[in-house]
């Protein structure tokens, strides 16, 4: 008997019927493209996904780059070396735009007043709260003292020295809170959905203000800051130890 396929060689009826071998070509190609779009989607919405306790804390990551920079900055007036005024300026303002109006703001209009509402934490949120208004008013005078002619007169470089280092003292401890305290305890007082939902919300916010890559061009601005202050390079804090 003679088969009706053999190697190298369509079956009878499907070489018979080319209408219907298209047909099949076509649903394989579309089914592997609808395979690979679903692929991809999961791939970008895993890579986008971030959740509102990871997101403020990645954001905190910037605060505490700033906060290096002021202390190069504290360290060159006490030393009496040159200090790029830009610098500070410019440092003040990412605290201003990235960390006060923008972050803090979320913390207040969406956590602090769940917590107040379930009575958990009351007296943190309280005092964090306090602290984002003396912060902000400590950065209304380091901005004020960035400038050239600040920076020629020794009292004025006294004072901006002491704005950064009164913000420091209190923002390292205030986000470290923050950071293990506060952030943690926040998945416990709401759903999942609405935990969920707030990172989206977030995410829109910072997108809104300052574009798609709005976390990742404030790493480079504080990165730009870095190098012209000439702390980018990690290794230079590495402690050289004997053996």
């Amino acid at each position: 008997m003679t088969s009706n396929t053999s190697a190298g060689h369509e079956p009878i009826g499907m070489k018979n019927n080319p209408s219907r071998r298209a047909f099949i070509k076509a649903g394989i190609l579309f089914g592997g493209s609808i395979a690979g779009a679903r692929l991809a989607r999961a791939a970008e919405d895993t890579e986008e996904e971030v959740s509102p306790a990871e997101d403020l804390m990645r954001e905190h990551g910037v605060l505490k780059r700033v906060l290096l920079i002021y202390g190069e900055a504290i360290r060159r007036i006490d030393a009496k070396q040159d200090l790029p005024p830009d610098t500070v300026a410019d440092s003040a303002k990412i605290i201003r735009s990235f960390i006060e109006d923008y972050h803090e703001k979320l913390e207040e209009n969406f956590l602090f007043p769940r917590f107040e509402k379930a009575n958990q934490l009351v007296d943190l949120v309280k005092v964090l709260r306090d602290q984002h208004g003396a912060g902000r008013r400590v950065t209304d005078i380091t901005l004020g003292l960035a400038t050239n002619q600040a920076l020629k007169n020794a009292e004025d470089r006294r004072r901006l020295s002491d704005s950064m280092r009164q913000f420091i003292r209190m923002y390292s401890p205030h986000e470290a809170r923050e950071d293990t305290v506060l952030f943690p305890a926040f998945h416990k007082i709401v759903s999942g959905h609405e935990y969920d939902s707030l990172g989206e919300d977030f995410e829109k916010k910072e997108h809104e203000l300052f574009g798609e890559d709005g976390f990742e061009s404030m790493v480079n601005k504080v990165g730009g800051i870095e190098k012209r202050l000439g702390i980018y390079d990690l290794a230079q804090f590495t402690p050289k130890i004997q053996a």
